[in-house]
């Protein structure tokens, strides 16, 4: 089946410009998220996206008091040409983008920084237009190819359209799609991770007495995780209620697959919030995407189009997902899904 889409692209120049004659030129830095002593794997793809700007790497920086293991890690990673670990007396274990944003910023201005990088996750996506609003200039979203060092390509229209943006500002300020880049991977050597502890302005201190921690929840799972899995299981509205959504669960789990929802699924209570795949969710491009009950809305289909193998599972021979998918079934799920989970199980046992 087709699954391409009809693209277009579009040009816009913003005023103001910067020369990049050499990659020297070029000073990057990368904001990595971490996570009990682990960088977590979106910032790992920021890190590919950092490389490929520059095969000559940049800085990474990492927040908060318990980021030594994260900064270690990430002093051995390909393309890191050195780690900034940043404490402050403003920085708890939450990491606000709202009492960060100024402490990167003066780190932009004092190290002539020409490139800040940050994964399109919700912390992204929080923190890149703070930086925008700081440096007065226009933050560059959901990049998903990187042209040249002033040239970048990122979807519009729940991935209808692709705009090519050339940035003229003296500062580029992007967040990236984290499944248009390659994890960076380990080197055997390591670079000097820089110890800095801030000193909070009276205007950085007067904003976190106005943000305060309530509390964090953490779903454990043994499956994998849904914005880095290989293989993802999803299911959408005709699943009818959350009790028949345990059907994607076992399927997933006979695949060794993560779950994720559609939209609708998560607003009628179908599954969490997290699990969401989609334009307002999380952007996945696994391997395998299995789209079970879900009939392919422009919102969900912008999550999940870049999958490399789409097989789609509908009752409704004219849902818009077949016109994506690269196999399809058009059937009862409710007894075929159950037939394939054992179909695998079997296989596996072989």
């Amino acid at each position: 089946m087709n699954r391409l889409f009809n693209l277009t692209k579009i040009r816009f120049n913003i005023k103001r410009h910067r020369f990049y004659s050499s990659p020297s030129d070029l000073k990057l830095l990368t904001v990595c998220e971490h996570n009990e002593g682990q960088i977590l794997p979106t910032s790992l793809h920021a890190l590919g996206a950092m490389k490929h700007l520059n095969p000559s790497g940049g800085l990474a920086v990492l927040f908060g008091p318990n980021a030594k293991q994260a900064a270690e890690q990430a002093s051995r990673l390909e393309g890191v040409t050195g780690v900034l670990s940043i404490t402050s007396p403003t920085i708890s274990d939450y990491l606000a983008p709202e009492l960060l944003s100024p402490i990167i910023s003066s780190l932009v201005r004092s190290r002539s920084i020409s490139h800040v990088i940050a994964a399109s996750t919700a912390f992204g996506k929080n923190l890149i237009p703070r930086l925008g609003a700081l440096l007065d200039v226009a933050p560059i979203s959901e990049v998903q190819k990187i042209e040249s060092p002033d040239t970048f390509v990122r979807s519009i229209y729940a991935g209808n359209a692709i705009s090519t943006v050339q940035s003229q500002d003296p500062i580029k300020l992007m967040t990236i799609r984290t499944t248009s880049f390659p994890i960076t991977k380990e080197v055997g050597s390591s670079v000097p991770i820089e110890e800095i502890q801030h000193d909070p302005s009276q205007d950085e201190k007067d904003l976190a007495s106005k943000v305060s921690f309530v509390s964090k929840e953490e779903q454990k799972s043994e499956r994998p995780q849904l914005s880095s899995a290989g293989k993802v299981v999803s299911g959408g509205r005709g699943l009818k209620s959350e009790e028949n959504f345990k059907i994607v669960y076992d399927l997933a789990d006979a695949l060794g697959a993560a779950v994720g929802a559609s939209r609708a699924a998560v607003d009628a209570g179908y599954a969490p919030n997290q699990m969401q795949v989609g334009q307002t969710g999380q952007i996945v491009a696994p391997e395998l995407y299995v789209a079970v009950a879900i009939s392919g809305a422009i919102q969900h289909l912008a999550g999940m189009k870049d999958s490399k193998l789409i097989v789609a599972i509908n009752k409704d021979a004219e849902a818009p997902i077949f016109q994506v998918a690269d196999y399809g079934l058009v059937d009862d799920l409710f007894k075929s899904i159950p037939e394939l989970t054992k179909l695998v199980k079997e296989r596996k046992n072989k």
